[in-house]
């Protein structure tokens, strides 16, 4: 049976957004985004599977009500595109509670009130959304699907972090992220992911994941979506006296540490010019500072490699994708530079050329780039969850 799902992803100031017919084929119909929510210079833009802008439409949305009212009448509407039957949400953070998607309900809305501290940079613009459609709409099923709920099943050992044990039981523990993007590749690659893998999702957000057999055993993010790898702007891993000096030598509170951790370090805090990969890329031959942070990422991420395959006892199969893994050759070579005594021997032409498969032929690792698809893994989901398996 045919079902158009929508699907959300929203955030403090936009709202991304992707409709799929769900049946034999799993179509992607548009997709689109609303920026700069609660902002002037608001703007709503939609394009259909080929790439091709249906509109753009530039306004001022006080709030994430108004942008999916917007989104709604302008496809549903002007655009003539088929209603949604079901709409589901990514939510980065489900807590210690919720382990699988989940039908949206008013009590399930309030609990995840009472976890934004465990996410204050994400929840509550993904809560938005979800409030925002069931005002409009309320007769339409919504659906919960947490990035976290793909690492729920990693060993207790890997869960959990060295601080006093009493913690545990308020939820501190390692939650791991990114979980969307590694069960799609978990589900498309399906056997070619036997033994022992590190999944590379690289992108503004990046983090690791080792897997055994397709079932997850370690990650590199924590408790929050700020630790692991250096991302764009967020920093990845620090010393945690470096939190302690700056609030007592620098008078740093909560909130300046929150700007500098999650919008002022990573790429952009080490280049000082950009967040964008691409761009430190373009500028590196000319900006020793670019140059610099492309290489300090690429490190970071070899050192991680390491220890995720010392986890694993090993490594089979190594896989990029997210933006950065999925296109940036130069940066997967980087990375893989060093990695020879795992096995790691990567083809510089297939690698060039973006090939499903970047490794030399005989290597012992076999090295992949997949295009991660998080948005049809929650269409899959809210189908599964709203009207049963398809």
């Amino acid at each position: 049976m045919k079902h158009h799902i929508l699907c959300i992803n929203s955030g403090s100031s936009s709202m991304k957004f992707a409709l799929y017919r769900m049946d034999d084929c799993e179509e992607l119909v548009v997709e689109g985004a609303v920026e700069r929510i609660g902002l002037p210079g608001g703007w709503l833009w939609i394009k259909d599977s080929r790439g091709s802008r249906l509109c753009d439409n530039h306004d001022d949305f006080a709030a994430h009500s108004d942008a999916v009212k917007a989104m709604f009448s302008l496809a549903m509407g002007k655009l003539g595109l088929p209603a949604p039957d079901g709409v589901g949400h990514r939510l980065v953070h489900g807590g210690p509670d919720h382990v699988r998607p989940e039908r949206i309900t008013p009590e399930l809305t309030q609990t995840l009130r009472t976890i934004i501290s465990l996410a204050p940079l994400h929840l509550p613009g993904e809560i938005k959304g979800i409030d925002a459609v069931a005002e409009h709409y309320p007769g339409i099923g919504q659906a919960a699907c947490f990035d976290t709920a793909f690492h729920c099943s990693m060993p207790e050992i890997a869960r959990l972090l060295p601080v006093v044990r009493s913690l545990r039981h308020e939820g501190v523990y390692r939650y791991g992220f990114h979980g969307l993007s590694y069960e799609y590749v978990v589900r498309t690659l399906k056997h070619d992911l036997r033994g022992r893998a590190i999944i590379a999702h690289l992108g503004n957000g990046a983090s690791m994941a080792a897997l055994l057999d397709g079932q997850p055993r370690d990650t590199t993010m924590g408790l929050t979506a700020l630790g692991g790898l250096m991302m764009g702007t967020r920093c990845g891993d620090l010393d945690p006296g470096l939190l302690i000096y700056l609030m007592d030598e620098k008078g740093y509170d909560a909130r300046q540490l929150e700007r500098l951790l999650h919008y002022r370090s990573g790429l952009l805090g080490v280049s000082g010019l950009s967040s964008d990969m691409k761009t430190l890329l373009e500028k590196s031959a000319s900006e020793p500072h670019a140059a610099q942070a492309v290489e300090l990422f690429c490190y970071i991420a070899r050192k991680h490699i390491g220890s995720l395959t010392a986890a694993l006892g090993g490594i089979d199969t190594l896989v990029f994708t997210g933006g950065i893994g999925e296109r940036a050759a130069q940066v997967r070579w980087m990375i893989c530079t060093g990695l020879e005594y795992l096995g790691i021997h990567l083809d510089s032409p297939k690698n060039d050329a973006h090939q499903a498969v970047i490794s030399m032929q005989n290597s012992p690792c076999a090295v992949r780039v997949i295009h991660t698809n998080e948005d049809l893994m929650i269409a899959r989901h809210t189908r599964d969850l709203l009207f049963g398996p398809g």
